[in-house]
């Protein structure tokens, strides 16, 4: 993988504003595509990602914001990217809500709320953007977890969500196959959340199943999302975990 192997696509990619997301955009953008950035709440981040991406190469990246829970308006963002670069090569379902739901502490909100980022969003997305990708021969890469297979405790709707998204990249490689490969990427310890950091004896633990002894990075997401952009056309329907050998 060369830099600019992307030269020339579109890649739409959702909560690519910051975090793992922003370390994606970053690497494609690297790799020489042009990227339609969507966030939700984080206008800051994302426009210092746009205006450290448009000084390396002039109007190469845009951003679109929008709360993506309302599904109706998901179509306006492939329309943006559409109208924005001329066309659509690849979408990253990476944007995702991560908090535990204890069994009996489950609220219908909670349930709405993951499934909604996690499963409904990509499914309906991905379904606005399949016209396009069809004649770009393009790529769905959707951001699942190893989780999605193996439950992490307290956390039951989110693993479940995951699970769904796990069959849903599946599915839609069938589904928009041969046109469009779809693939899905499975991370294990990268970061800890948002908020949520763990206890240092809870990182030793969960860093200790892994075979490799430590954590990942994002710039490990990133490049095996660049590997599946630009260097795997063979390779449809697929799950990789990225995860130190967590899930082994």
């Amino acid at each position: 993988m060369t830099s600019g192997s992307l030269t020339g696509k579109t890649v739409l990619i959702t909560g690519g504003a910051k975090r793992v997301g922003a370390t994606v955009a970053r690497t494609l953008h690297a790799a020489g595509a042009n990227l339609a950035i969507h966030y939700r709440q984080s206008s800051r981040e994302a426009e210092a990602l746009a205006a450290e991406l448009n000084a390396v190469r002039a109007r190469s990246a845009a951003l679109v914001q929008g709360e993506l829970l309302d599904v109706a308006k998901l179509p306006a963002l492939v329309e943006f990217a559409l109208r924005t670069f001329g066309g659509l090569d690849v979408l990253i379902n990476n944007a995702s809500t991560f908090y535990p739901t204890p069994i009996g502490e489950i609220t219908p909100q909670a349930w709405d709320d993951l499934l909604g980022t996690n499963l409904k969003v990509p499914t309906f997305l991905s379904q606005a953007a399949a016209p396009a990708l069809r004649k770009s021969r393009g790529l769905i890469i959707n951001i699942v977890d190893i989780h999605a297979l193996r439950p992490l405790r307290d956390h039951t709707v989110y693993c479940t969500a995951k699970a769904g998204l796990h069959m849903l990249t599946r599915s839609l490689a069938k589904e928009l196959g041969p046109e469009v490969r779809v693939n899905g990427i499975a991370p294990g310890p990268i970061l800890w959340p948002s908020g949520q950091e763990e206890n240092q004896a809870k990182r030793d633990k969960i860093i200790e199943r892994t075979i490799l002894k430590r954590m990942g990075s994002p710039e490990d997401i990133a490049r095996t999302a660049l590997f599946f952009a630009a260097d795997a056309p063979y390779i449809t329907g697929q799950i990789l975990a990225v995860d130190g050998g967590r899930s082994v």
